[in-house]
């Protein structure tokens, strides 16, 4: 019990220092409407989909991953920027969970992804989007979107903690956006080259666009010849976000825990 309250608490200061920053917030909101503006009127109008679909519908799944996948260099940049002001050796005395500092990382940029993921889907609402496969699959995917932004929290924390340094953090925080560009969250697999194809059918946003499209009901443009990951995209998410929390919750515990020394 003692991690879930200290993790609360850290939630709530992650949560209260975004209050107490309108500029994060007011991006959140415009960054949306930027995005579909983008894909949506200008590349949407020169890339085709194979068969019958609408490319604003088969492209809203892919901004609502993008938006999850900023939890990785928000998180990063947010946990160096602590280590460079003093305020992880604070934390770090306190009689807390060592766990607890990483799970409030975690818990706040998930909440901020339910904001970003409910003003995203307005925005989508206004150009045409819709969820068409009911209400208990629509929040299916809406809570696969969550997970994964949470669990790609739990990787920039790790790489926060192991960075240190607020200005190279921010540095590289924009090198995250072409793990969201070599997948097929904005563009089909199905013409690219053979080696390229393998990499972003293998890249777990992939399955997640994918799981997200299939969930709400949106085009899917996935051929018999994809990788397995394409083929079973809601398992796959789960097994990728299982695998990467496996894998970032003791490594991020251990690293805040060796930190100061």
């Amino acid at each position: 019990m003692n991690l879930v309250a200290d993790g609360w608490v850290l939630t709530q200061r992650n949560l209260l220092r975004v209050r107490h920053e309108p500029g994060t917030l007011i991006t959140i909101m415009v960054m949306p409407t930027v995005f579909v503006l983008l894909f949506g009127y200008v590349f949407g109008s020169s890339i085709g989909l194979t068969g019958s679909g609408d490319y604003r519908e088969f492209m809203m799944p892919g901004l609502f991953v993008l938006g999850s996948g900023t939890a990785l260099s928000s998180a990063m940049v947010d946990v160096a920027m602590d280590q460079a002001r003093g305020a992880m050796d604070r934390l770090r005395s306190l009689p807390t969970n060592r766990v607890a500092m990483p799970l409030g990382q975690s818990g706040a940029e998930a909440f901020i992804g339910a904001y970003g993921l409910t003003v995203m889907m307005l925005t989508g609402l206004i150009v045409g989007w819709r969820a068409h496969n009911g209400v208990r699959n629509a929040l299916l995917a809406i809570g696969l979107l969550l997970l994964f932004r949470y669990t790609l929290a739990w990787v920039g924390t790790f790489l926060g903690l192991t960075i240190r340094n607020a200005t190279t953090a921010a540095a590289l925080a924009p090198l995250t956006l072409p793990l969201t560009m070599v997948s097929n969250a904005f563009v089909p697999t199905d013409r690219m080259p053979g080696w390229l194809r393998a990499i972003c059918e293998w890249n777990p946003l992939s399955a997640l666009a994918t799981a997200t499209r299939t969930l709400f009901g949106n085009p899917v443009s996935t051929d018999p010849g994809a990788a397995w990951p394409l083929i079973h995209p809601v398992t796959a998410s789960l097994l990728w976000a299982g695998l990467l929390l496996v894998i970032f919750v003791p490594l991020s515990a251990r690293r805040f825990a060796r930190a100061g020394l």
